[in-house]
């Protein structure tokens, strides 16, 4: 059997090295009768409905059984990380919230955390603005994850959680949209604070929320959780053990629905998550049923947090005092989108010139952060986001570099692919939750 396709070995003084490439498809199949003891090769992607996006698979079978798996990405590869290097510092939210669509918020504040801590400002973020964060974010995992019980179950047949699942986010996202401005990708969460303020129209809007969604959770597990073929699927399904899980560096929901209660929010808690009262979900058996309870019960979670935070939410300042690096907007919602509110341009044009000097500079140089690199790590939908963040002093970012949990996540499809079904890497996939714009960046 030919070896063109795979990872080269050669051997050096520290050990067998490989060289990993993608794997390109001719290279595969060329010089192997693809009929030999029934061997198939299967491209999957990048535009399969069932890969959570532009991810491919090429699978190796031998009739219904996946002999071996290999994943190929960056077909949405956006060139996010190295755009910001161009960019002032708190221009870089309006390029991070864009990485995993699907978690926007959490983005933001993974980078704009790191860049406090550049600062040294951590202290001075005020009690408002991290409560805003905290509601902001657990809404937010609310929606991530009903995108991802409505897409799993779509895929594995329960097209009616599909309506579900995106008419309860829709709500999350009207929720979003009056609070910022913008549905998806809202540049909301900035180094120093937020951009605006919790309206209390917004506030009724989310008590509402909290007041129908445990119903319509209660809902799903009627509709899944006894439905034979719903259990078929997913018990006993793309297993992946706790000491795989930790081998491979998969976080999040899929970590933890193989026992162990592995969450940034208690284990390394930011953002004051160490003052909210709420439970870590898990899971003992590892499979895609057992990820399917612990999101269902992270919903759960996330309406206790997010409860918590509108009972506490105080009158305050949303960003930092000092100004040399609040950003100096205050934000409104006018006929032409969103932008500065005309009495706030009014203020700035009736000051000092100094004043109006200084505004401009901030726009349009930034401040400056001290030399330094830093890593913060958050909990994610999906597990471990990181930002990586490194500074030469100047106003933008010299590297910035996101620890992804679905890029991080995706290498456990053929630990839990190989030797099970073709129907069941996408099942496996799928509870993997992986999103491709996090992934390529």
């Amino acid at each position: 059997m030919s070896n063109a396709g795979y990872a080269q070995e050669r051997e050096t003084t520290e050990g067998k090295v490989f060289t990993v490439t993608g794997g390109d498809w001719d290279s595969i199949v060329s010089g192997v009768d693809p009929m030999h003891d029934e061997r198939i090769v299967v491209n999957m992607g990048p535009q399969h409905p069932s890969t959570h996006g532009v991810l491919r698979l090429v699978l190796e079978m031998e009739g219904e059984t996946v002999t071996e798996a290999r994943l190929v990405v960056g077909y949405l590869h956006t060139g996010i990380e190295k755009n910001m290097e161009y960019r002032t510092w708190t221009q870089g939210s309006t390029f991070v919230t864009r990485m995993d669509y699907l978690a926007p918020i959490f983005n933001e504040t993974a980078y704009s955390l790191a860049v406090e801590k550049l600062l040294g400002i951590e202290d001075q973020i005020t009690d408002r603005a991290n409560t805003i964060r905290v509601l902001m974010m657990e809404l937010n995992r609310i929606s991530s994850h009903l995108v991802w019980l409505a897409t799993t179950g779509m895929e594995l047949g329960a097209l009616s959680m599909m309506i579900y699942g995106f008419r309860e986010r829709e709500f999350i996202l009207d929720i979003f949209e009056m609070i910022t401005g913008l549905r998806m990708n809202m540049a909301y969460v900035r180094p120093g604070g937020v951009a605006q303020d919790v309206p209390d129209t917004a506030i009724a809007k989310i008590r509402e929320f909290l007041d129908f969604m445990p119903k319509r959770i209660k809902e799903y597990e009627d509709l899944l959780s006894g439905q034979p073929i719903w259990t078929a699927r997913t018990k006993g399904v793309a297993v992946l053990d706790v000491t795989g899980c930790v081998a491979l560096g998969v976080t999040g929901p899929v970590l933890r629905s193989s026992g162990l209660a592995w969450d940034l929010r208690k284990t390394m808690p930011y953002c004051g998550y160490e003052t909210y009262d709420f439970e870590v979900p898990t899971q003992p058996e590892g499979d895609v049923y057992a990820r399917y309870l612990v999101r269902l019960a992270e919903m759960r979670e996330s309406l206790k947090i997010i409860e918590q935070a509108l009972d506490r939410l105080k009158p305050g300042r949303i960003m930092v005092e000092d100004r040399k690096i609040a950003w100096p907007a205050q934000l409104a919602l006018g006929n032409d989108g969103l932008g500065n509110s005309l009495e706030h341009v009014a203020h700035i044009m009736g000051q000092s010139m100094e004043s109006l000097i200084h505004h401009f500079k901030l726009v349009t140089e930034g401040f400056r952060v001290p030399p330094g690199q830093v890593y913060v790590p958050i909990e994610g939908p999906r597990g471990e986001l990181g930002a990586h963040v490194i500074s030469d002093g100047g106003t933008r970012p010299f590297r910035v570099h996101m620890r992804e949990p679905s890029f991080v996540n995706l290498q456990a499809i053929p630990a839990m692919a190989e030797g099970g079904l073709l129907a069941d890497v996408i099942a496996g996939g799928a509870s993997l939750d992986p999103v491709m714009g996090g992934c390529d960046r």
